[in-house]
């Protein structure tokens, strides 16, 4: 067994889910396994080596990070670029981290590896996320990317700052990219309206954690047998809207089309609108479903 610093890549097809149950266990599955080709094709060509599929995801390792970003960005390319992706909905989430982990045979494992899975929950559709610490070992000329505050890891304490590389570039096929140094800070004001059958509760810079769940004390109350007493909380951290789970069942998110994100004993940012159902998937009881706008 050998540790050695590499670059994890996870690239993700969101939208899976719903491909399998509209077009059949057959058709969906050649549908992943022509895309996940082509993220392989392109690990490849940026010195990669591929790990492993796990179902519709990849993992991937580089020598090091300004490798894998180019390839977790001509990924988001080429697969945005497929027709089958336009026509299905589908897209990738992606991502990655730089850090050391230990090599046996043709896995990897560590603090690293875990950390990039992280990384890659925290992504929405069309996203490239990665630690600020990854970007910070960039070449000076290779990345533009915007900061989204912290993370946690799942059971630690530890805070991750993250950020979002930014891929799309709609004047030329080449990424115009500037230096780790040029983050740029994303705060503003922002707001989060939360509705909850007939009401409506915002939240702003100065709001107090709101609290969801079963008790009448909660701030916004959700009666049901599997809903903890005090489910979730909702928060505002440095310009961006958290949801911490302290639920005995967990809390399913759903960030625009994205399948559900299932966050147990962790946390999540919440970006655009999207749906939180707590203790159970929102198919199962609509009128228990909140939904929410960060604007």
């Amino acid at each position: 067994m050998n540790r050695a610093p590499l670059t994890i890549v996870f690239a993700d097809i969101s939208g899976s889910t719903r491909l399998f149950e509209q077009r059949g266990d057959e058709v969906a599955r050649e549908m992943i396994q022509t895309l996940l080709s082509v993220c392989a094709e392109v690990v490849a060509a940026h010195h990669g080596e591929v790990v492993k599929t796990i179902g519709d995801e990849i993992m991937a390792t580089f020598s090091c990070a300004d490798q894998g970003v180019a390839a977790a960005i001509e990924m988001q390319r080429r697969i945005s670029g497929e027709a089958v992706c336009r026509r299905e909905r589908l897209a990738l989430r992606i991502g990655l981290h730089h850090g050391d982990v230990l090599q046996e045979e043709h896995d990897v494992f560590g603090v690293a590896v875990n950390i990039a899975a992280r990384m890659t929950s925290l992504a929405k559709r069309e996203q490239i996320i990665t630690t600020a610490e990854s970007v910070r070992g960039l070449g000076p000329d290779t990345v533009r990317a915007r900061s989204l505050g912290k993370a946690r890891m799942p059971g630690k304490r530890q805070l991750l700052d993250i950020v979002d590389i930014v891929w799309k570039d709609d004047t030329t096929n080449v990424t115009s990219f500037q230096g780790p140094a040029a983050l740029a800070e994303t705060r503003h004001d922002t707001r989060l309206a939360l509705d909850y059958r007939d009401h409506t509760v915002t939240l702003g810079e100065f709001s107090q954690p709101l609290v969801l769940g079963r008790d009448a004390t909660a701030d916004v109350v959700v009666e049901a047998e599997w809903v903890s007493r005090h489910h979730a909380t909702l928060e505002y951290r440095r310009g961006f809207f958290v949801l911490a789970d302290a639920s005995t069942n967990g809390t399913f998110v759903y960030l625009d089309d994205d399948d559900a994100v299932f966050v147990h004993r962790d946390e999540l940012l919440l970006r655009g609108a999207g749906s939180i159902s707590l203790g159970q998937s929102r198919d199962l009881d609509a009128a228990l479903v909140l939904h929410f706008n960060c604007s």
